[in-house]
């Protein structure tokens, strides 16, 4: 699949696979500016591209598993959704989950992105079919 993209800032770096499209779900995104991250105050960070993501598909971004592990950095609203529609630049809310503070440089991986397609919906108003669960929810499995 290609998809069209575009670099809005002279230090933005292509997302990437980094073992390959064969091993690799997602991209790797890369910061554009140095911000710091105090514990618990969520910041906008800046990836200096734009994308056309195509009809049917969303582009979902979503955390690094070694930034949460090794500094508690994580994405608030994951996975974040980048529309078909949207043409603005594609920013990543991070939020540190630390005690300390944490700086992201220009060119630091702070997120990865995976293509998904997804239907859209139509709604049917009327009576649901019988299930064999009904309306049992939190905890209804004894488990």
């Amino acid at each position: 699949m290609q998809i069209r993209i575009q670099r809005t800032h002279p230090g933005a770096i292509l997302p990437a696979y980094a073992h390959g499209p064969s091993e690799d779900a997602g991209m790797d995104l890369h910061a554009v500016e140095d911000v710091v991250l105090e514990p618990g105050a969520p910041r906008l960070v800046a990836t200096g591209l734009t994308i056309e993501v195509p009809p049917g598909y969303e582009a979902q971004v979503r955390p690094r598993s070694g930034l949460a592990l090794k500094h508690a950095i994580t994405i608030p609203n994951a996975p974040g959704t980048i529309d078909p529609g949207y043409r603005g630049e594609v920013r990543v809310i991070l939020l540190n989950l630390g005690r300390e503070a944490y700086t992201v440089h220009a060119g630091d991986r702070i997120a990865q992105m995976i293509l998904a397609r997804y239907e859209a919906v139509e709604w049917l108003e009327g009576d649901l079919a019988d299930s064999s669960r009904g309306a049992g929810g939190f905890g209804s499995s004894g488990r």
